[in-house]
Parts: structure tokens; C-alpha cells; sequence
């Protein structure tokens, strides 16, 4: 037979609270799938899917205002596992990077003793992913090595920073948010600090001009969107000009390249910044709720939005018909005038007070189809997007919202209508690409119009704001075994008392008891306690006691005193006897458990708790009690030998025989109840107990009780010795509010900051190991495991060669480690969710998919990206040559608009696609230009477009008052006269290449376009290092071979030592189809277990033929993963 077991097991733990004004931008969400947010001093980080508190964090000695989570854009292997690496810092200017599985500080880093403005990990480079970005105020960045702490490089400036943000598409463009305005840094390197101010530029209200004018003149709501339009000048606004001096945040938009965002209350603008200009404006309705806090989205061009009553809303651009011409057509008479950000879902709002209020918002970054909510008073509200088709009454007839469109592929592969698929694994699974890129929807498409809406997934309670009473059940013992549970009872300011699971840490059951603050918790068992609260005083000091009986299974509670309680001194504290017997047969109802109940001007009462009766009240000279405390021991020899008596005395009154047994034994509880009623009985059987007491001089008094008898046995002098202590102070900065035992080696302190911590003896603050915690509900998170086996993990979830088909069963594989390992792993596969095992357990689930599903369960940004841009253009090579065609080395795609890939990925897309979206834009910032500077640069991006004929009339709008009205008159009969052959070509050729040699390069690039020499424009781009610059010049302007040239030269740039992005690199050569080069750089990178993956999906797809060269290739890399693994 198996012994019983039972869970019991209490480990050092802290339960959170609410929030400090300073924690209110103290979160983040992780790649890892877990959310780290600041309570007062502490890190709390919990599961986003399952809402479960996994760690705290506890090192720092004041409140945390920002934490930020490592960044997972790098290849993982043994030597580079995956990890939880998160930093924190606090208003004193202290940094700790912690190892949070462990739960222990990897590094403390220390500049000066002010709040931190903002944190950043760097993770462009290959190289190292060590390297922290701090501001120190008051205008100080930092560069750390958040391995070592070493202090790497620091720039001060002119004025106060407040917050930064880097340019995802460029990571050597950094931007300040300063207190006057903007700085632009165009040269970050991790290397050494940034050689100049800055580019400074402010912002300001919009000066007069034709072009605004113009638009000026719209009515209703139009013309309010045009008041609030801003342009970006190098020049500080004059008094005349308002400032708009409140900008809430600053972010680039990762959505498409050199866009950037900013925050008001009520409105979000959307700036252009080759053009300086505003060219969106997301405003809000006079009767609408202010905005907090915007989340740009990667995968879609959307917009997450926290208002100021906690509603979180989707606003995603809307989309517009193509707006793209050739040099020879007529512009658009209509074209798009504003970037529009349609409502596409919003969810409930929180009730706001003054002590409850949304404090910040974190997106998932790996999916971007939840939010998680963070509110003062300690909750945490996850909501998930979630997608509806809609039927045709459903849809949306109103002309002003372009419908959305589910997507044609999943998992970067188009899937049929009946093939499986999981529509909610992510934002651009939901939301097809065409409905954000502006094309239209090809007619006769099988896609359905969805809508989104979003669903409460997750709720993390904090506990209530203190004052706090707090008391651990009776403790565990041989006896209570089988049923033992390790609950705290938690009293509130409110009157409710929360009871906490503290295996779990979750809250097992609230009770609305009281209607005012309890003081006092007792339990009278492991279901029941007893509980007490006071009104405030009135003139007389006199208030209001309730005193409640509960019991816990059922909620049901009863007033212990009846109806005594009103207009008495107030209770002080009650105590509970610890007497319960687990007696034969009816004397165990019978055995008395005392109360005692401690008044702050009133003498000691004495209460029976099985049958609420007042036993004795004390007479008035009785000592002023400050502490008491019932003895565990009990006269049990005593007790036995008098129940044993009282047997023997009823069974004399009686002669039992087996038939009349049951007759016997129900006239001898007859007899027990009858004599219990004259208290005869009741007397001979109660047992003497102890108990000790303190008064105002310090003296200890021991008392006895037997029935309502109450001796004094002595008096006895003081002989304490301390264990250990625990002082508030320079080591501890909260206030002890209540204490209690937890165990026999642990104790309870409930403190002012609102959180109640379970402490070892020593009383000293530990984080534990998250893999030693009890949860109640199964985590995926394969960051727990140690690195070997979270990668035996993925290899199983990637690749079951030895089977015909895929298993989560891991028991039949041979793990060479140890058993317990694979029942981790195990455990982690069955917490999986359903939808997932569906697609995993799919034979139609291609290579491609499973690397790009497994990638997004890990959270391994480098492998989403890789993969995700690899499975478009395998598919693409795929499609285009349709089993005939024979696949060289170097195959390069045909451009194609169907289906093409996300703009986010900027460069890496079809040279097409990448060219409409480029003329869509530049007919925005034509419309929306404002002053001469503006139409300047749209008509340099113009010409170098190739749209000579719109250029020629913006040169022409130069008014004859402005200095450059000459030299424009000039360029537009240059423009107009121009040809690509003949002597003008090699003169212009010649000017053009004079003007790069004295520095001109923008102007020279220009005329080399004007007779389409752009290639030897790139060519000079790239000389001078504008490699950016160069590969957009090639995508909108050079046939694919030229362009592909262009693009391998940079690919070498990226690949050079100083540089050191050859992962970028990577993803520039898939774009190319080069995807034999991509295996070899794979392998030279060491990253053999991608490119096994690599080459067996380019030979599936048939992208790689087979031949001498790839059997080398494909021999090399299994040998030598087989040797890392």
C-alpha cells in the first residue's frame, strides 16, 4: 500500500499589493512570454498565459521605476542559452540585472543617486548582448556592460532627457526626448560615445502657408484635425507660437521606416521625418477619454492605446486604394491626405477613483494580440485579441472603415480553407497584410472580412491597500494530516478578510465579514476562525466591537456576542485556547475551547466557543493586559482519567447486550446531553489549561482555567532571549504592520507597502527558484529548463525523424541525462495548449510552419524573423517556377504583388511592392507639406523615384520672393530637358561626379538618377557609407541584377568584422534567393542546427539542387550538429 502524501510544503514567498506612483511605468513583456512589473521595491514577474505570480524579486532599497527584459535576438545553443535576464532600477539611480529563474543579482550598477528616466537593452549586435543603455538624470547616457557592471562610455547634454527611443530599422539613429524638444543621433555606436550634440529640433505650432491654407479650408471635423497638425523646425518657437510642451511619449513606429509618433493627451501624431511633418493625427472627440500610453505594432501598422479610464483600444491604418503613378501619367486628383487610424476593437474600462487608476500597458511582442493592464491597486488585467469572421448582414457598410481581411497564408505559408490553421496566434494571422498596405482586394478573393474583439484571458488580484491583520491556521500536525491546508487569513481596512493558499499563493476564498477595519483574526480550527473589528471612536472613545464567528467551507458567519458589542471600550485582541481532542465517541463535541477577549478599558472576558456563552468576566482591579498567549500543553492525564470514570459510572446504570447495542448507545447520549444541560457533567470533564499574560509594568502573570474557574498559579519574572530581529531602517524600508508564525521556521510580516512577505528564521529577504515553486495551473515556459535540456526540447518539437510522424509523447525517446529530466520536458509538452498540439500533431504541417510556430513559443526573435522571411521567398521560388524550371545556386524570385511580404520588413521586400509603398508615401508628404523646406525634400525624393514630371511642378511652385526661386527655375528646365544619351549625359555625369568630391554627395546622387545612372549612384552612396540610403535607392530604381548587386556588396559590409550583423546579413541574402549562400554563412556562423533546418527545407521546396557541393554542405552541417548536441 502507498503512504499518504500531502502537499503542505510553504516556501519563502511575498504577496504583493498596491502600487507606488513611482512603479507606474515600471513593466515590461517579455519575449519569454512572462511580465515583470514594479511593486514599491520589488519585482514581481508572473505568467502572461496563465496569470500566475512566479517570482519576486527583492534587492532594491526604494521604489522601481523602470524594468526591462533582455532581448532574445540572438542564436541559442549551449554556449548561449536561453535565459531570463531582466533589468531594474529604482529612484536612487541603482541598476540590477537579475537572473530570475535563480532569483539572484547577476550585477548591481551604481552612477549617481537619482531616478533612472529609462533603460534599454541593445540588440543589434552579434557580437555581444550584454550592453545596457541607461539615463541618468539630470542629462546623462550611459552605456553599460550589464554582465561585468563596466561602465563603457557617457554623454551628457545640453538639457534634461527624459526618454529615448531607437530606430528599429536603424540602430545607429537614436532620438532624446528632452524638456525643450527632440535630439536626433545619427551616429550611436556601442563602441564609443555619440561626437556631437545632436540634431535638436523643437516642436511647434504650424506656421502660415499656401499649402496649408489650402487645407485650411476643409469644414467640421476636418478643419479641427488641421488645428492641431505641428511640423518639426530646427528654430526655438517664438512667444507667438505655442509650444506643445506636454508630449506624453515618444516611438518610433516599427511598422514601416523613418516614422515616428507622438503622444498628447488627446491626440497621437504620426510623423514623417524625411520630411519633418505631420502627415496623421489621431485625434479625440471633445466628449472622449484622454490617451496614456501608445504600443506601435510590428507586424501590422496598429496601434495599441490606453486611455485614461483603463480602456485599452486597436486602431489599425485604414486601407486606400493604390495611389501610384509613372512619370508620364497625371497625379492623383484625390490622393490619400491623412494616415487614418481606424477603431477596430476596444475593451471594458476599470472603475476610476481617486486610490484606482490604469497605470501602464505592456504588449506581447513575440504575437501582438494581447495587452496586459497594470492598475494602482496591484491588478494585472490580460486581454486577448480575438477574431470573428464576419457573415455578410454582419459587415460593415459604412463608407468610411476599409473592412478587414483574414490572411491567405499561416505561418508564412498559404493554407487552404479546410487546412488547419490558428487564426488567434498572432496579429498578422489575423489581419491580412493587403488590408493595412493600402492594395485593393483582387476580386474573386476567398478571404473573409473578420472582425477583432478582446476577451479578459487573465486576472492577478494584489492585495488591499494596509492596514493589515494577519493570522496562519493551526499548524500541521500528525493528526490534521490528511486534511491540513496552509491558509492565511488576511483582515482588511474594508472589513473583508482575504484567505490565501501559501503553496499556491493564490487567494483561495474573500469574505465580506465586517463593516469596518478588522483588527484581530483567531482561528478556532483548520475550517473555522474568529474574527474582530472596531468602528471609530466617538466623543467618549466608545465604539462599535463586531466580534464574528466563520466558517470557511461554507462563508457562513455569526455574531459571537449576540447583541453585545454597541457603545463599549474598544477590543484590543482576542485569543483562542489551543485544546481539540480528537475524543471517542460524543465527548469530543463536549470538550471546551476558551476565549479570551482582551479590552482596552474593560476587564478580561472568558468565552466557550463550541456554544458561544459568556463563562467569566473579570473584576474590574483585574491588570491591564498588553499581550496574552494560551499554553499548547494540556493536564491530558487528568482529563482521560475523568472521561474514562464517567463511562464506567453510565455503564453501571446499564446492562448492554449485543441486540440492544444500538438502543444503549443512543440512551447514553441521552443521558450526556441531559446531564450537560445541569452542568453537572460538563464540569467533571473540562480540562485545566494555561494561560500567560503581561501587563503595563512588564509583569508576567500565569493563570489556569477549568471550567469557569479561573486561579492565578504566579507570577514570573522576564527571561527572554532573542533569536533574531528584524529592524525598519537602513537594510529594511518598510514599516512591520502584524507578524505571526508561518511554520516552525518561518514567519509572517505584514508591512505598510502593502505586501506580506513568508521569511525564513533569520527574517532576512530571499528570492527562490521559480522552478521550486507550487502553481496550480502548468507553465510553458521551456526557459526553466536547464540549456541542455530546453534545446532537447526544441529539437524534439522541430525534427522526429525516427518517426513517420509527429508525437508529443517523450517517453520512448532516449534522453541520455536522467528520468527527471525527460519528466520535465514532459510536463512541459502537456502544458501545451490544445490548439497548439492540433497543428504540431498535423502531417500538412510543413517544415517551415513548425520552425515558425516553435520559434513563437519560445520567444526567439532571431528565428521568427529568419524564418519568417525564409518561408516567404522559399514559397515564392517555389510558386514562380512550378516543378520546371531548374534551380541554380543563386536563384533570385520574380517580384511579385501578390501576396507579398510585410512592409516591416522594409528592404527585405519584393522590389515592386517596396516601390508602390514608396511613391504612396511621397504622394502623402506632398499633400502634407507646409512650408518651402518640405516641398524641397519632396521633390529631391521625387526625382530620385524617377517621377520627373510631378518634381518639374513643385520646382515651379517657388515663389519669385524666395532666394532659391532662380536655382529652382534652373533645375525644372534641367529636369524637363534632360536625356539619358548624347553629350548632356556625360557632362551631367561629370558635374555630378565633381559635386560627391566636395562633398555634395545628396545633390550628386540626384543628377546621376536625373540619366539613370542609379547604379553608379549607389555605388558612390555605399563609398561614403550611406549603405541605408543605397540599398532603398537600388529597390526603387535598379532592374533585380542590379539591384542584387548593390545588395551583396552591403551584404559583405554587414559581414565585416567592424560591423559585425551578419544575421541581418542573413536575411538580406534570402531576400536575394540566395540561398545556398545562406546555408554557408549558416555553418561559418556555427549555427548548425538552423542550417540542417535550412538546407532539408531548400531541398524540400527543390531551392537547392543536389549536387556535390550541397551533399558537402548538408554532410558538414548534420556532422557538426550532431557533435554540438
Amino acid at each position: 500500500m502507498l503512504p499518504y502524501t500531502v502537499n503542505f510544503k510553504v516556501s519563502a514567498r511575498t504577496l504583493t499589493g498596491a502600487l507606488n506612483a513611482h512603479n507606474k511605468a515600471a513593466v515590461d513583456w517579455g519575449w519569454q512570454g512572462l511580465i515583470a512589473y514594479g511593486c514599491h521595491s520589488l519585482v514581481v514577474v508572473i505568467d502572461s498565459s496563465t496569470a500566475q505570480t512566479l517570482q519576486v524579486l527583492e534587492k532594491h532599497k526604494a521604489d522601481v521605476v523602470k524594468v526591462k527584459w533582455a532581448r532574445e535576438n540572438y542564436h541559442h545553443n549551449i554556449g548561449s542559452p536561453y535565459c531570463l535576464r531582466l533589468a531594474s532600477a529604482d529612484v536612487n539611480g541603482k541598476i540590477i540585472v537579475w537572473d530570475v529563474a535563480a532569483g539572484v543579482a547577476q550585477c548591481e550598477i551604481q552612477e549617481h543617486a537619482r531616478p533612472i528616466q529609462d533603460v534599454q537593452w541593445l540588440w543589434n549586435q552579434d557580437a555581444s548582448r550584454d550592453l545596457l543603455l541607461a539615463i541618468h538624470p539630470p542629462n546623462y547616457i550611459v552605456l553599460w556592460n550589464a554582465d561585468t557592471g563596466t561602465k563603457l562610455w557617457k554623454k551628457s547634454y545640453a538639457d534634461n532627457i527624459l526618454s529615448f527611443s531607437f530606430d528599429p530599422f536603424d540602430p545607429s539613429h537614436l532620438t532624446l526626448l528632452t524638456s525643450e524638444g527632440i535630439v536626433f543621433i545619427s551616429d550611436f555606436s556601442p563602441s564609443k560615445p555619440p561626437s556631437g550634440p545632436g540634431k535638436k529640433v523643437y516642436i511647434s505650432s504650424p506656421h502660415s502657408s499656401p499649402a496649408h491654407n489650402k487645407l485650411a479650408a476643409a469644414t467640421g471635423a476636418k478643419k479641427a484635425l488641421n488645428k492641431v497638425k505641428i511640423l518639426i523646425t530646427q528654430e526655438k518657437p517664438s512667444a507667438e507660437f505655442v509650444t506643445l510642451n506636454d508630449c506624453l511619449q515618444l516611438a518610433y513606429l516599427p511598422s514601416k521606416r523613418n516614422h515616428m509618433l507622438l503622444l498628447y493627451p488627446r491626440e497621437i501624431l504620426i510623423l514623417d521625418l524625411e520630411v519633418n511633418q505631420t502627415v496623421g493625427v489621431i485625434a479625440i472627440e471633445r466628449t472622449g477619454v484622454p490617451f496614456l500610453q501608445v504600443i506601435p505594432c510590428f507586424q501590422r501598422d496598429g496601434l495599441f492605446c490606453l486611455h485614461e479610464n483603463g480602456c485599452i483600444t486597436l486602431r489599425v491604418r485604414r486601407s486606400y486604394s493604390s495611389v501610384f503613378t509613372t512619370s508620364g501619367d497625371e497625379p492623383d486628383p484625390d490622393p490619400v491626405q491623412e494616415l487614418t487610424y481606424d477603431l477596430r476593437s476596444q475593451c471594458d474600462a476599470i472603475r476610476v477613483t481617486k486610490t484606482v487608476r490604469p497605470f501602464s500597458m505592456v504588449c506581447c511582442p513575440v504575437n501582438e494580440n494581447a495587452a496586459a493592464l497594470i492598475v494602482s491597486d496591484g491588478r494585472v488585467m490580460i486581454w486577448e485579441l480575438k477574431s470573428a469572421v464576419c457573415s455578410r448582414n454582419s459587415r460593415s457598410s459604412s463608407s468610411g472603415v476599409s473592412p478587414l481581411y483574414s490572411p491567405v497564408s499561416f505561418c508564412g505559408i498559404p493554407v487552404g480553407v479546410l487546412q488547419n490553421k490558428l487564426p488567434d496566434l498572432s496579429l498578422d494571422n489575423m489581419i491580412g497584410q493587403s488590408a493595412i498596405a493600402g492594395e485593393e482586394q483582387p476580386k474573386g478573393s476567398i478571404l473573409q472580412e473578420v472582425h477583432l474583439k478582446f476577451l479578459l484571458t487573465g486576472l492577478l488580484s494584489g492585495l488591499p491597500s494596509p492596514q493589515f491583520a494577519i493570522r496562519m491556521c493551526p499548524p500541521l500536525t500528525t493528526k490534521n494530516i490528511k486534511m491540513y491546508q496552509p491558509l492565511l487569513a488576511v483582515g482588511t481596512s474594508n472589513g473583508s478578510i482575504l484567505v490565501y493558499h501559501l503553496t499556491s499563493g493564490l487567494l483561495h476564498k474573500e469574505l465580506s465579514i465586517h463593516s469596518c477595519e478588522v483588527k484581530g483574526i483567531e482561528w478556532t480550527s483548520l475550517t473555522g476562525f474568529l474574527s474582530f473589528a472596531t468602528s471609530t471612536p466617538n466623543n467618549m472613545g466608545l465604539v462599535r466591537n463586531e466580534l464574528q464567528l466563520v466558517d470557511l467551507p461554507t462563508g457562513r458567519s455569526i455574531a459571537f456576542r449576540g447583541e453585545r458589542g454597541s457603545d463599549e471600550s474598544p477590543i484590543e485582541m482576542i485569543k483562542v485556547s489551543h485544546l481539540k481532542i480528537p475524543c471517542v465517541g460524543y465527548f469530543e463535541a463536549i470538550i471546551r475551547q476558551y476565549l479570551a477577549v482582551v479590552f482596552k478599558d474593560k476587564p478580561l472576558e472568558l468565552w466557550d466557543v463550541r456554544t458561544c456563552t459568556l463563562l467569566r468576566e473579570m473584576s474590574k482591579n483585574f491588570p491591564a493586559i498588553t499581550a496574552l498567549e494560551w499554553s499548547p500543553s494540556h493536564n491530558l492525564k487528568s482529563l482521560k482519567k475523568k472521561q474514562l470514570a464517567t463511562r464506567e459510572a453510565m455503564a453501571r446504570q446499564t446492562v448492554v447486550s449485543d441486540t440492544e447495542l444500538s438502543i444503549v448507545e443512543s440512551s447514553v447520549i441521552s443521558l450526556l446531553q441531559e446531564a450537560e444541560s445541569k452542568s453537572e457533567l460538563s464540569q467533571n470533564i473540562s480540562a485545566r489549561e494555561h494561560f500567560v499574560f503581561t501587563d503595563n509594568d512588564g509583569q508576567v502573570y500565569h493563570l489556569t482555567v477549568e471550567g469557569n474557574s479561573v486561579k492565578d498559579s504566579a507570577r514570573i519574572p522576564p527571561d527572554v532571549q532573542m533569536v533574531s530581529s528584524l529592524r525598519s531602517g537602513r537594510n529594511v524600508t518598510f514599516r512591520i504592520l502584524d507578524v505571526d508564525w508561518c511554520t516552525s521556521d518561518k514567519v509572517i510580516l505584514a508591512s505598510d507597502d502593502g505586501c506580506i512577505r513568508v521569511l525564513e528564521m533569520s527574517m532576512k529577504s530571499t528570492c527562490f527558484r521559480m522552478d521550486e515553486q507550487e502553481l496550480t495551473e502548468p507553465v510553458w515556459c521551456p526557459y526553466l529548463l536547464i540549456p541542455r535540456a530546453s534545446l532537447a526540447l526544441k529539437a524534439f518539437l522541430l525534427h522526429q525523424p525516427w518517426n513517420g510522424w509527429y508525437s508529443l509523447d517523450i517517453s520512448h525517446v532516449d534522453y541520455p541525462e536522467n528520468e527527471e529530466i525527460k519528466t520535465l520536458l514532459q510536463e512541459q509538452l502537456n502544458s501545451l495548449s490544445n490548439d497548439i498540439k492540433k497543428l504540431l500533431l498535423d502531417p500538412e504541417f510543413t517544415l517551415l510552419q513548425r520552425c515558425l510556430l516553435v520559434s513563437r513559443l519560445y520567444g526567439d526573435e532571431s528565428e521568427l524573423h529568419f524564418w519568417t522571411v525564409a518561408a516567404h521567398y522559399l514559397h515564392s521560388l517555389s510558386q514562380a517556377k512550378s516543378g520546371s524550371t531548374v534551380v541554380t545556386k543563386e536563384a533570385i524570385p520574380r517580384d511579385k504583388l501578390s501576396n507579398p511580404l510585410d512592409i516591416c520588413y522594409d528592404i527585405l521586400c519584393e522590389n515592386a511592392y517596396f516601390q508602390k509603398f514608396q511613391l504612396e508615401r511621397v504622394n502623402l508628404q506632398e499633400v502634407k507639406r507646409s512650408t518651402y523646406d518640405h516641398t524641397r525634400k519632396c521633390t529631391d525624393q521625387l526625382l530620385l523615384l524617377g517621377q520627373t514630371d510631378r518634381a518639374v511642378q513643385l520646382l515651379l511652385e517657388t515663389s519669385a520672393d524666395n532666394q532659391h526661386y532662380y536655382c529652382d527655375s534652373l533645375k525644372a528646365c534641367l529636369v524637363t530637358t534632360v536625356t539619358s544619351s548624347g553629350p548632356s549625359q556625360s557632362t551631367i555625369k561629370l558635374v555630378a561626379t565633381n559635386m560627391i568630391a566636395n562633398g555634395k554627395l545628396a545633390e550628386g546622387v540626384q543628377l546621376l538618377c536625373l540619366i539613370d545612372k542609379a547604379a553608379d549612384a549607389c555605388r558612390y552612396l555605399q563609398t561614403y557609407g550611406e549603405w541605408n540610403r543605397a540599398a532603398w535607392l537600388a529597390k526603387v530604381r535598379l532592374n533585380s541584377e542590379e539591384c542584387a548587386d548593390v545588395l551583396k556588396r552591403w551584404v559583405d559590409h554587414l559581414c565585416s568584422p567592424q560591423v559585425n550583423q551578419k544575421s541581418k546579413a542573413l536575411l538580406v541574402l534570402l531576400s536575394l534567393g540566395c540561398f545556398f549562400s545562406v546555408a554557408e554563412t549558416l555553418h561559418s556562423m556555427r549555427y548548425f542546427d538552423r542550417a540542417a533546418l535550412f538546407v532539408e527545407a531548400c531541398l524540400e521546396y527543390g531551392a537547392l539542387e543536389i549536387n556535390e557541393d550541397t551533399d558537402i554542405l548538408y554532410e558538414g552541417v548534420d556532422a557538426e550538429g550532431e557533435e554540438v548536441t
